[in-house]
């Protein structure tokens, strides 16, 4: 009879701790997150002026027009690729991550530098002639990418490099987009940890709101 009770008793505990662990705990969390930190708990979404969702802040975009402040390179295109249509194969090391080449690796100096050949389809321009052609001098966050290849920040000094192109494009002020910059930069967590970021999603956003208020 004992070792029923016991054998009972345990049973009994494990459904218990599995009722709080499980279901209790997670729906507290849960409502707590949407009282307090609703805009975290949802994904951290950016919406536009008309409501609809474009993004989220944690996660950045492929910008690539001329128009727009360009984000940094992406081993995964952000993986905005359709994985049935993923031709490029941008999305065979997963939703994220890096290429994991190392500096000498002819693949990541080829895209870096480009390579020339007498096939036109076999040239690759290379990412450092892409944006001196732009008029763009390269830091080091629009040559190689992030860790997870989702970063939506490049630095302050990547997004002044971008200046002078996205003003000719959009006849604007160089001024008015460092202003807007410096508007758009996060600063270090807690004032102490990590470095200063510029959101490229949020520049951007309000880089269209300050052309149509123009």
């Amino acid at each position: 009879m004992s070792f029923a009770r016991e054998v009972n008793r345990a049973i009994r505990s494990t459904l218990v701790l599995w009722v709080i662990g499980a279901i209790i705990y997670p729906f507290v969390m849960i409502g707590v997150g949407q009282i307090i930190l609703p805009f975290q708990v949802n994904g951290s979404l950016i919406k536009n002026n008309q409501g609809q969702v474009i993004g989220s802040s944690l996660i950045g975009q492929p910008f690539t027009s001329e128009r727009y402040f360009n984000s940094r390179p992406s081993t995964t295109s952000y993986s905005t690729a359709d994985p049935k249509k993923d031709e490029a194969g941008v999305l065979k090391t997963g939703v994220s991550g890096a290429s994991n080449l190392a500096p000498s690796n002819s693949a990541l100096i080829e895209r870096i530098k480009g390579k020339d050949d007498p096939d036109p389809s076999k040239r690759v321009e290379g990412d450092l002639n892409r944006l001196k052609k732009a008029g763009i001098q390269p830091t080091a966050d629009l040559v190689y990418t992030s860790g997870s290849s989702l970063d939506p920040h490049i630095t302050p000094e990547a997004a002044k490099a971008q200046v002078n192109r996205v003003a000719k494009v959009r006849g604007l002020q160089p001024q008015r987009l460092e202003t807007l910059i410096a508007q758009n930069t996060d600063g270090r967590f807690l004032g102490i940890f990590g470095e200063p970021g510029v959101n490229v999603l949020k520049l951007n956003l309000a880089l269209d709101g300050l052309k149509s208020a123009s």
